[in-house]
């Protein structure tokens, strides 16, 4: 008798997908920050995220470079909610946020 097919599905690798890889000049990510700003004015955490999303697409060790901060303290207050305190430097503070273009 023969074997039946097998119904498997073929697997399809599939990676990670990062916003920040599609954030290739600065009018995109002043329109990802104005959108975050719009829809989620009050998500503390998204609103980091986006701005990290932001850093790395820019260039983390570019970003370091233009606030006068290391990366490892961007890389800390931009990727988990609740790193950025009162008592710490907030990098959001520093120019290299705050001269987004606005399109």
């Amino acid at each position: 008798m023969p074997k039946p097919k097998s119904t498997r599905t073929k697997r399809i690798p599939l990676r990670p997908y990062d916003v920040a890889e599609h954030l290739r000049n600065p009018s995109e990510m002043a329109a990802y920050l104005d959108a975050w700003l719009e829809e989620a004015p009050n998500d503390v955490g998204g609103i980091a995220r986006a701005l990290g999303d932001i850093a790395r697409a820019k260039g983390m060790a570019a970003v370091a470079r233009d606030t006068g901060l290391s990366r490892e303290s961007l890389y800390r207050a931009l990727s988990a909610p609740g790193r950025v305190t009162s008592g710490r430097e907030n990098p959001t503070d520093h120019a290299g946020f705050a001269r987004l273009p606005s399109n």
